[in-house]
């Protein structure tokens, strides 16, 4: 009887695992550059001396939909985006971390920043930009300033495309390489400057995976509630009377 308690138990605590999830999604479909958080519950054998009769469910599998999200134009020569595949690099406490997000701004002191106010990094590390000056993003992520008819080359984005399965995702939604390294700057990554990449979410499929999680969670009950009834059940009939 324990069996069936066990397997419902663990089911109904990883279901609400991937509820909160696609919470998490959906609060994020209007996120720039946003990826979907995806999740995968698969049954595990409990590893036991004695007869392995029972089995828990895991989340086994937490993986990310990398697809591109479209892009929209906003016209903010600060806002740009990564066409296809590839990766902005800015600098985190924990290191050089990556982001689709390219909705930058200066800060006081001139610096390429996050609105978090994380730096942007370039092929030379921070990127400086002159005051007054009006700025353009090339294609392959050079900035340049014009002032007074005169244009200059101010820096580089540091445009990186490690491979997929090899990065990870933070607690503060940035991505990082599992062995914590720098990736190398890849120049073929193109990028669109005074555009933005919305959020890959596709919210129809996301409601839709929600209900559906909830009627799993619903029979997972229902399973724990009809297995303390078979026990009850039981007990009476073997009860000594």
């Amino acid at each position: 009887m324990d069996r069936v308690i066990y397997t419902a138990m663990t089911g109904a605590k990883s279901t609400l695992g991937q509820q909160a999830a696609v919470a998490h999604n959906l609060a994020n479909a209007d996120s720039t550059g946003y990826r979907t958080e995806m999740h995968k519950m698969r049954a595990v054998e409990v590893q036991t001396q004695a007869m392995r009769s029972r089995s828990f469910v895991v989340d086994a599998s937490i993986a990310t939909d990398f697809t591109a999200g479209p892009l929209k134009f906003s016209g903010n020569p600060f806002d740009v985006a990564v066409k296809g595949k590839g990766w902005f690099a800015v600098q985190t406490a924990g290191g050089e971390a990556y982001t689709r997000d390219g909705s930058f701004e200066v800060s006081a002191n001139g610096v390429l920043q996050t609105h978090a106010g994380l730096p942007v990094l370039g092929d030379g590390g921070l990127i400086t930009i002159p005051p007054e000056s009006v700025i353009v993003i090339g294609a392959d992520g050079t900035i340049s300033a014009i002032q007074n008819g005169i244009t200059t080359e101010v820096a580089r984005l540091k445009l990186v495309n490690p491979p997929e399965n090899e990065l990870v995702r933070g607690e503060d939604g940035f991505f990082r390489l599992q062995d914590g390294q720098p990736a190398p700057a890849d120049d073929a990554v193109q990028v669109a400057g005074g555009y933005l990449e919305t959020s890959n979410v596709n919210v129809a499929e996301q409601m839709v995976q929600m209900i559906s999680l909830a009627r799993q969670f619903e029979m997972q009950v229902r399973m724990m509630s009809n297995a303390q009834e078979n026990d009850r059940s039981a007990t009476q009939v073997i009860a000594p009377r």
